[in-house]
């Protein structure tokens, strides 16, 4: 693919889908170091001079009375050590032989349901998908699954509807209390009961295993909640939309076997990533490269704005914010540059949230008379940066 465009320059108006909530929304902490190129951003990611100051790290006071914090809080070698311990349960090997079964089977449910009604709500879809996968790897496999996926939603706020003042940020407060605590008693509870009965193999079973408390191993699903249900639903839609309207690229990732068309899913999670921000601290002073290097001050707090360093002309090559699967990066593992994070806390599941959607998108995208009427609305969660979609219904010939 080849552009006519200098898409190098700086000036250049951003037309991705999520472009405008992005900036009208994304306000940097005042005191924070912006880090914006793809350069700074692997090094800072990479460095073993900064902690971990993203998705709540510094600002919930009860982590620091955790004997086993989430590990994506932890840094240093209990950071190792818990990533070690739960490794196989991520790996692509294990992915592939023990995951995909079931992946196929939930999305030949969901397309024959698709089919025989002629319509759905595809964000429900994606949810319904997600939400099984990763409740079958978390061990969350006890209570109502769709009853959990809209617990953790209520968790995260609603994006669309959230407001500013006062009155709105205590109601928000309020429900997430309370979608917390019917997580904890409906989903956590039953399932910690079932494995101290009958381990199995995944991480409740692991974390019963190593004598986790109640509370530490809530605030572990609560990352795997939101991690491995809330944000692959987000790209199951954004993939599937992005499709949509470039039947050129559809039509591609149709014909490519399974092992090709992951790279080309993160081609496009690139593009538009769905958690937008990753948060450092400095431990030490450390120096940034690039052409003029930057001296960065022990206790500076970092901010990696994944889309802007995503989007880095000199790291991904002309057309940074077009889906390019033939670009350099695309074709190599890590495509999605920072979109899973980078060095130790480069995200776990990410191998599983490519392979579900390409599951699904190869199946969904080949049924008969397949439409989306309206373009999806798309909202805004404060907690991860990030976007929501919503509204993304779909239509089909129908069966039968």
């Amino acid at each position: 693919m080849t552009c006519p465009v200098d898409h190098l320059a700086k000036s250049m108006a951003d037309p991705r889908k999520t472009a405008a909530i992005a900036a009208a929304n994304r306000v940097p902490i005042a005191d924070a170091v912006q880090i914006t190129d793809a350069q700074s951003a692997r090094a800072v990611l990479r460095s073993k001079l900064v902690r971990q100051a993203g998705f709540g790290a510094e600002m919930i006071p009860a982590v620091a009375t955790l004997a086993n914090p989430p590990v994506a809080l932890l840094d240093g070698e209990a950071h190792r050590r818990q990533r070690a311990a739960t490794a196989r349960f991520f790996s692509p090997v294990v992915v592939t032989t023990r995951y995909t079964e079931l992946m196929e089977q939930t999305v030949d449910n969901l397309i024959s349901r698709f089919r025989l009604d002629g319509h759905a709500r595809l964000e429900d879809m994606s949810m319904e998908l997600s939400v099984t996968i990763a409740a079958e790897i978390v061990g969350l496999t006890e209570s109502n699954q769709a009853g959990m996926a809209r617990r953790l939603n209520a968790f995260l706020g609603d994006g669309n509807k959230a407001g500013t003042d006062l009155v709105s940020v205590v109601r928000q407060r309020i429900r997430s209390f309370v979608a917390s605590l019917q997580f904890l008693l409906l989903d956590v509870r039953p399932a910690m009961r079932s494995r101290r009965r009958q381990p199995r193999e995944d991480v409740i079973s692991h974390m019963v295993g190593e004598q986790y408390s109640l509370k530490e191993i809530m605030a572990e699903c609560v990352t795997y909640g939101v991690a491995g249900m809330i944000t692959t639903r987000e790209f199951i839609v954004m993939a599937f939309w992005t499709l949509m309207e470039r039947h050129d690229l559809a039509t591609r990732f149709l014909s490519l076997p399974r092992e090709q068309q992951l790279p080309f899913l993160e081609e496009i999670l690139r593009t538009e990533p769905i958690v937008g921000v990753l948060s450092r601290r400095a431990t030490e002073d450390i120096e940034l490269p690039g052409e003029t290097p930057r001296k960065i001050a022990a206790g500076t707090l970092l901010e990696i704005d994944v889309r802007a360093a995503n989007s880095d002309g000199a790291a991904v090559g002309e057309c940074p914010y077009t889906v390019d699967p033939d670009r350099p990066v695309a074709r190599k593992p890590g495509g999605a540059m920072f979109a899973f994070g980078d060095g130790v806390h480069r995200c776990p599941g990410g191998q599983v949230a490519m392979q579900e959607t390409a599951v699904f998108l190869d199946r969904l995208l080949r049924v008969p008379g397949l439409r989306l009427p309206e373009p999806p609305k798309v909202g805004w969660k404060p907690l991860i940066e990030g976007y929501e979609i919503s509204g993304a219904v779909i239509t089909c010939d129908r069966s039968g």
